[in-house]
């Protein structure tokens, strides 16, 4: 009888050592509680506890969770990632009373396994009405048209930001690391007429889009084509105030010439004008009392040719007088009589 008093307090002892050994897998880490309190958390491995005094809770703390909204995947390997009640969570009113339907999709990390078990009894479940709160709000501060077109992007932001700030104020100990929105469809009676205002919406965008680009192509192009005629008026201008300012100059100088000599500098410009005005006429020598010319051109390149004789018969080289006398203009005779007289 004594034999089995030994042998059945060692039996027990025995199993109640087998039975505090437990595992924590790879991707996780044990919360180790002593009679409710906090002792230590426990890396992945085999560990053993003291049965009936130490609990541990295991929570995958080293990968990434995945929690959906308004839809639920059929290969979900974890229980808490589907959505419970896909229509109700789905559902929403935006900020100007229309209904749509938001799909949305959360990825989470447990950064803080000892906040997770302390402060919640559940975190995940908190985290799920957090979420669905959160959209709710944002989808209500917005209207239909935004919702659906060009404010997904805000809205994911805003919500994860949101969401974030939610699970720090309780001390979930949860890392949002992205909100996702999969798909916003109107309700199902008008989402014909909503794809139209999707595609409207979309086309206004693009043509804008086009405008803006051709706007960046000609405006450049346009103001290069300012400067430049600018450039060249401004060189116009520049060269046309300083050859009159050259005029003046020129003008005064004879002027004050003319003040001291009047009668020299009339002859000289007279030569000059005179000059200028023969250079570019043809120009015949007339003698004294002759009125045959003899014209200068045919001086230039036929030194061979015969001076026609004053006579209106043909001369023995078969030349024929000139039809016409060509004789000094008017004006011409008249200023060389003057400048004989002085």
């Amino acid at each position: 009888m004594k034999k089995y008093l030994i042998i059945i307090p060692l039996i027990v002892v025995f199993l109640l050592g087998i039975g505090g050994f437990y595992s924590v897998p790879t991707d996780s880490s044990a919360v180790v509680l002593n009679f409710g309190k906090f002792s230590k958390i426990a890396p992945p491995g085999l560990h053993w506890r003291m049965p009936f005094i130490t609990e541990q809770f295991t929570l995958p703390t080293k990968r990434q969770l995945k929690m959906e909204f308004g839809f639920a995947s059929r290969d979900a390997s974890d229980s808490n990632q589907p959505s419970r009640e896909p229509n109700l969570d789905s559902n929403m009113v935006t900020g100007d009373l229309n209904a749509v339907t938001i799909r949305y999709v959360v990825q989470y990390t447990i950064s803080d396994a000892k906040a997770a078990v302390l402060n919640n009894t559940d975190p995940v479940s908190t985290l799920r009405d957090l979420g669905e709160t959160v959209m709710r709000q944002v989808v209500g501060d917005r209207g239909v048209d935004e919702v659906l077109t060009v404010g997904r992007k805000d809205t994911e932001d805003t919500a994860q930001e949101l969401l974030q700030k939610a699970a720090n104020n309780i001390g979930l100990g949860i890392t949002i690391d992205q909100l996702q929105v999969s798909s916003v469809d109107p309700p199902s009676s008008v989402k014909s007429s909503f794809n139209e205002v999707n595609k409207a919406q979309q086309e206004k965008v693009q043509t804008i889009n086009r405008a803006q680009s051709l706007y960046n192509q000609e405006v450049p192009k346009a103001k290069g084509l300012a400067d430049r005629m600018l450039s060249n008026a401004e060189g116009y201008r520049a060269e046309t105030v300083n050859r009159a300012k050259g005029e003046v100059a020129r003008f005064l100088s004879v002027f004050e010439e003319y003040k001291k000599a009047p009668e020299i500098t009339t002859e000289r410009l007279y030569l000059e004008t005179m000059g200028k005005v023969l250079a570019s006429t043809e120009s015949y020598i007339v003698e004294d009392g002759d009125s045959s010319p003899l014209p200068l051109l045919y001086m230039q390149g036929q030194t061979d040719a015969k001076i026609p004789a004053k006579s209106e018969e043909p001369t023995q080289q078969g030349f024929d007088r000139p039809s016409r006398t060509l004789q000094e203009p008017a004006a011409t005779q008249q200023t060389r009589s003057n400048n004989r007289g002085r």
